[in-house]
């Protein structure tokens, strides 16, 4: 196994994916498999890093491609979504089930949990009936070690009629015969793999669909696999069907009438579509509980007697919710803790940067006030985006990502499930909400493992209740200076720490409260079920994950605000050094937004500096701080005294300061949140909602405290 270098777009069969094939010669194997099983891992393990990643023709879900070779011979690996079933219930598992049938895939690879084998062969068993290109791939052997799990592989491989490989995907052990099988199975054909036995009614159905089937052109799909599939009706199916055959094959005559045939056999015997469905999915069940019976064993004290022992603390309603806060403040506080003094380094390396930029401006014969926009308004703006937002990320996203690896974030949503099921919302958005305080825009695009479109919509809506590290600066500065005092002792840091938690759990009451007000109102409906895995507890690989995370999460969500940084900067330059008698634009715009932002307990500069910090929330301070003392470009503080020291002499006092975080807390998304939201939903109307909502939350708030308080 190797990697290279170049790669030409070919398109795979009709579904409009561009496969990197290296070669025409290349095979294209899918990797298919059910969440959590480790599919990724053997993934990337198999190619190394050399990937694409893109969307799917026109879904939002995520496809990865990569690229091996095994004895000179390559191999496209297209990491399809997980998928728990073929029978598509979602986007990930209409992606997956499309790819399969209509990409024409060369051979499948399907990567089964060895720790839940008989849950898994549902998946494989339905693999089985569109190819007999199959390799069953048994990962985390070393977790069915640990829980006393033993598997007769050969006698499995026997029952399923197709090569079965025991794999430990972390360690890369069983990788090359796995590969090896792959081969085999393009080679060879001298598989015969199981035939799935249904109930009687739906194989005299299916029989009768078959034998129409045979005088229609349906390429390379098996028949049995498309009749049985006739029989539910997928509307998802059938539309797909018709873009890869290109032709409607349930007008043909012949089919229409086996049709009505079948429709009227299953009924007369009391087999409504709901009810053939579940006698389809039941004999799925049966047929791998037959496979694995007597193949799969149990013995002795487990792992996974462990981690129930475990599940009962953490997902406990007395200690459940008290150790997730716990653990949400030290995350916070290694955050807090964690990036002052990088960001202070990155600004001062940033800022000497800026001092070149003026010098090589003017030697080349620059304007003064090009040199001044370009250095002094677009450079600088960048510089404090970048230094504010870098250090933070590059540790709460690795943070995050051990505890997603460590399995413990599904039982964060398993705890809040149960209340989200009470707002008529989706317990995923739990997760969705943990991402979003890493940044919002990477929560909004983690809404896609919401399945039902209504409730996506609720979660995308209400993320922007929780803070992200952008808001985090300017939260902790005004703690700091106004509640617990300037200092970088433990004490300090732990204060505030506990002080932003708490901050943060308003934001989630409020996105509970927000959500129930929407699916109560314009986003109606009854929650949907869902299928909540609560993963083996597991060693993170604490290299992979920090790598994983700066690149995947880290430059991703830094890339999108440098984007939308350097245009912000050249307004707020021009703002505060264009004059209209005698007064900037920034002072007359603060100006008329006064008395409004006075009746939310602020002044017209906190607002305008929110207002101009919509690229990016961390320039709000910056911009307070050069309105306040009436300079040409953002400007940085000596220490949070001197910083409180003029905003004191500018009015501010403790009711200003709660206001400044209500605010904070509850205000339209940034630029590139907002620009998410667009790109998943595709609606205006739904991204102004998004900005709408949160603000005027805010505005209430803000407004109710300031008056109660100067009344009071």
């Amino acid at each position: 196994m190797g990697l290279t270098n170049e790669s030409v777009g070919i398109s795979a069969a009709d579904n409009g994916l561009v496969i990197h094939k290296q070669h025409d010669t290349d095979h294209i194997i899918a990797l298919a498999g059910n969440p959590n099983v480790g599919k990724s891992t053997v993934f990337n393990a198999l190619t190394g890093l050399n990937q694409h990643t893109g969307n799917w023709p026109g879904k939002t879900v995520t496809n990865a491609q990569g690229y091996c070779e095994y004895n000179g011979q390559g191999y496209v690996m297209v990491d399809i979504p997980g998928c728990y079933s073929l029978m598509a219930h979602s986007a990930e598992e209409e992606v997956a089930r499309d790819f399969i049938c209509f990409g024409e895939p060369d051979g499948v690879i399907v990567v089964c949990d060895a720790t839940c084998l008989e849950r898994n062969l549902n998946l494989v068993l339905q693999m089985l009936e569109i190819t007999t290109h199959v390799v069953v791939c048994i990962n985390l052997m070393d977790e069915a070690r640990r829980k006393g799990i033993s598997i007769n592989v050969p006698l499995i491989s026997k029952r399923l009629g197709t090569p079965v490989v025991c794999t430990e995907a972390r360690s890369k052990k069983g990788l090359k015969k796995l590969m090896q099988e792959v081969e085999n199975i393009l080679e060879k054909d001298y598989r015969q793999p199981v035939k799935v036995e249904y109930i009687e009614q739906i194989e005299q159905a299916a029989s009768i669909l078959e034998k129409a089937l045979k005088g229609v052109d349906i390429h390379r799909i098996p028949p049995r696999w498309l009749a049985l599939r006739l029989l539910d009706q997928d509307e998802t199916l059938l539309k797909g069907l018709k873009e890869y055959l290109g032709y409607d094959i349930g007008k043909l005559p012949e089919i229409q009438a086996a049709l009505e045939q079948t429709e009227a056999l299953l009924m007369s015997q009391g087999l409504s579509k709901e009810k053939r469905l579940d006698s389809i999915v039941s004999s799925l069940v049966r047929q791998a509980e037959a496979i694995c019976n007597g193949a799969v064993q149990k013995s002795g004290y487990s792992k996974e007697d462990r981690d129930r022992k475990i599940d009962r603390i953490l997902t406990s309603k007395r200690t459940g919710f008290p150790i997730m806060i716990l653990l949400l403040a030290v995350v916070f506080w290694l955050t807090i803790t964690g990036a002052n003094y990088p960001s202070q380094v990155l600004a001062k390396g940033l800022f000497c940067v800026q001092d070149w930029l003026s010098q090589i401006l003017l030697y080349l014969g620059a304007p003064g006030w090009l040199e001044s926009l370009l250095a002094d308004g677009v450079y600088r703006t960048l510089a404090w985006v970048v230094s504010v937002m870098l250090p933070p990320m590059a540790i709460f996203f690795p943070l995050f990502t051990l505890l997603e690896d460590l399995g413990y974030l599904p039982r964060v949503a398993f705890n809040l499930d149960k209340y989200f099921k009470k707002c008529s919302a989706c317990g995923k958005q739990a997760l969705t909400m943990c991402m979003g305080f890493g940044c919002n825009a990477a929560g909004i695009v983690g809404c896609r493992i919401i399945d039902s479109p209504r409730e996506r919509l609720i979660a995308m809506l209400t993320n922007n209740f929780v803070p992200c590290n952008g808001r985090f600066p300017t939260l902790i500065a005004i703690l700091t200076m106004f509640f617990v005092g300037a200092g970088t002792g433990l004490f300090q840091s732990a204060a505030c720490a506990l002080l932003l938690t708490g901050i943060i759990l308003l934001g989630i009451l409020m996105t509970f409260f927000s959500s129930k007000l929407l699916s109560s109102t314009i986003l109606k409906g009854v929650p949907s079920s869902f299928t909540l895995e609560l993963p083996p507890y597991r060693r993170p690989q604490i290299g992979k994950t920090i790598l994983r995370s700066i690149f995947d999460r880290t430059l991703f969500v830094l890339g999108r605000a440098v984007s939308v940084a350097a245009p912000a900067g050249l307004v707020i330059w021009l703002m505060a050094n264009v004059s209209l008698n005698g007064q900037s634009l920034l002072a007359i715009c603060s100006g008329f937004l006064d008395p409004f932002a006075r009746f939310l307990g602020m002044d017209g500069v906190i607002l305008l500096a929110f207002i101009l910090g919509f690229p990016a929330n961390e320039i709000v301070v910056p911009i307070l701080l050069m309105a306040y003392m009436s300079a040409g470009s953002l400007m940085e503080y000596e220490s949070l005294d001197a910083l409180r020291t003029i905003l004191v002499q500018n009015g501010w006092n403790w009711i200003t300061a709660v206001c400044v975080m209500l605010f904070s807390l509850f205000h339209w998304p940034c630029s590139t949140t907002c620009l998410t939201i667009y790109k998943e939903t595709k609606s205006w109307k739904w991204t102004i909602a998004a900005v709408a909502l949160p603000t005027l939350v805010g505005m209430v708030f803000c407004a109710v405290f300031a008056n109660l308080a100067r009344l009071f």
